[in-house]
């Protein structure tokens, strides 16, 4: 019978490569978590309370699927196409996705809230396939390539969202950088909350308080 530690490992080891399926749901999450609190009419409070429990659960989860490598094994084998190595010995992307969005909700006016949550669903994927495909200029913890693509990605995001064109170029480059300094917290918690960190420095307070403008 194949050992417990080697089982995992060749279940890790299929989750390598370009991950499509994993792009695809990271900006799906981005999206949700941007719009539906607007689309269901849910107050900032209930929402940090609704992904505060939510990243709490996953947490616990977490925890117990590291500390057991059964079940570790059957994260990676249920969620082939969705997990990523680093997992396999640290905290799932979705539990540090779910903190992200509290602490953004929880942070930020609405508006700065849905742009943090919408360059982290977009640029950040788009940044890591050209990164894969294309990067062949380390940078950081990334690649030139892969800093240009989430610029542009999260430019044009933030110019859809506030309506400003050059102002947020400079949110969209600091993202970037603070995208691929090594040793900081994972993207999913730092790219939210530096996109509206840098919002409100720049911008300042939004006129509106709707999620977003449109």
């Amino acid at each position: 019978m194949q050992p417990q530690e080697s089982r995992l490992e060749d279940l890790v080891a299929r989750t390598r490569g370009l991950q499509p399926w994993r792009r695809l749901f990271h900006a799906a999450n981005g999206v949700l978590l941007a719009v539906t609190p607007g689309l269901l009419g849910l107050s900032r409070a209930m929402t940090v309370t609704l992904l505060g429990a939510a990243f709490l659960v996953a947490l616990w989860l977490d925890l117990l699927r590291l500390r057991n490598p059964e079940w570790n094994a059957t994260f990676f084998r249920s969620f082939r196409h969705l997990a990523s190595p680093r997992e396999a010995a640290g905290i799932a992307s979705s539990t540090w996705y779910m903190l992200g969005g509290a602490l953004a909700w929880g942070l930020f006016p609405p508006l700065y809230a849905s742009a943090g949550l919408l360059v982290l669903g977009l640029a950040d994927p788009v940044a890591s396939v050209i990164g894969r495909v294309w990067g062949s200029f380390p940078l950081g913890k990334g690649s030139i390539q892969g800093s240009l693509a989430f610029t542009l990605t999260a430019w044009i995001v933030l110019i859809v969202v506030t309506g400003q064109v050059l102002p947020v170029l400079w949110v969209a480059l600091g993202v970037a950088l603070m995208e691929i300094v090594p040793g900081l917290v994972d993207d999913n918690l730092v790219v939210p909350l530096s996109t509206g960190t840098l919002l409100w420095l720049i911008l300042g307070t939004p006129a509106t308080t709707t999620v977003l403008p449109f």
